[in-house]
């Protein structure tokens, strides 16, 4: 089943990224193409002009700004909620935006950024600054980065349900003990919180690098890799050159370098696995 299901189709896509149309072997012709394309890397706009930057630097700066806010906002929410009242009910709502399927997710996030009927431009309004309420998605200066914020809450979830877990599994004496030494609260989370958290720590950044690099249903829902390309990322472009511009073998091209990008991340988390057991 793996051979059939996974193993053949792989090896069917990788032949296609190496030869043209015509099925003769072009070597890396399909990998440069793609990579001297703006629609993957444009250096001449990033990071002094607005997106489109390319589809490879999108989710880069996914990355960058997804990562962190998720799994910060989801250790301080199982933190604060680990012996609250109604922690049970409080953690099943912000769960529920990991249980969501993200198309539906991405038309969530389009209509938390509507100018008249979003809550964030709610807010705006609330505190005086009607000036900035507009529809974040319809601009290319503010698309990418209205997706990235909206999706924090749809995978924080996930973050706070692992580190919940995670809290469970560190022995109680271990705060008696720095509590006798007289240690402060912050001092703790430190150094007895953060520390036994670092199993489940590597766990969430690699599940959350490995979602951001294989995105796809959250964007094509909420504006399609618009506007202008400004919100396009590496899936999304190789469903693009594969089904709308008819070129399976530059689609391939992107779907192997996807490939490699999810295996690197899958690799350096066997091995922080490995060396922290």
């Amino acid at each position: 089943m793996i051979a059939v299901g996974i193993v053949w189709p792989a090896v069917q896509t990788i032949g296609l990224a190496f030869v043209d149309a015509h099925g003769r072997f072009v070597g890396l012709q399909n990998f440069v193409s793609v990579l001297q394309n703006p629609e993957t890397v444009d250096l001449g706009r990033f990071p002094f002009h607005s997106p489109p930057w390319g589809s490879l630097l999108h989710n880069a700066v996914w990355i960058v700004l997804h990562l962190p806010l998720s799994v910060i906002l989801g250790l301080l929410l199982a933190v604060l909620l680990q012996r609250a009242h109604g922690a049970a009910f409080l953690k099943g709502v912000v769960f529920l935006g990991m249980v969501i399927p993200m198309i539906v997710g991405g038309v969530l996030v389009r209509f938390l950024f509507d100018e008249h009927a979003g809550v964030v431009n709610g807010v705006l309004r609330a505190v005086g600054l009607a000036a900035w309420a507009r529809t974040w998605t319809d601009y290319p200066q503010t698309a990418l980065f209205a997706l990235i914020l909206g999706s924090v809450w749809l995978w924080t979830g996930f973050a706070m349900l692992l580190y919940s877990a995670g809290l469970t599994a560190i022995p109680r004496d271990y705060y008696e003990a720095a509590a006798v030494d007289g240690a402060s609260p912050w001092q703790q989370f430190l150094h007895v919180t953060v520390p036994g958290l670092r199993p489940m720590t590597t766990v969430i950044v690699a599940m959350t690098v490995l979602w951001e690099l294989k995105l796809f249903d959250l964007v094509y829902t909420a504006t399609l890799g618009g506007p202008g390309g400004s919100t396009l990322v590496l899936a999304l472009q190789m469903y693009f050159y594969g089904f709308r511009a008819l070129d399976p073998n530059r689609a391939a091209a992107v779907a192997t370098l996807l490939s490699l990008l999810t295996l690197a991340v899958g690799v350096g988390f066997v091995r922080s696995s490995r060396e922290g057991a």
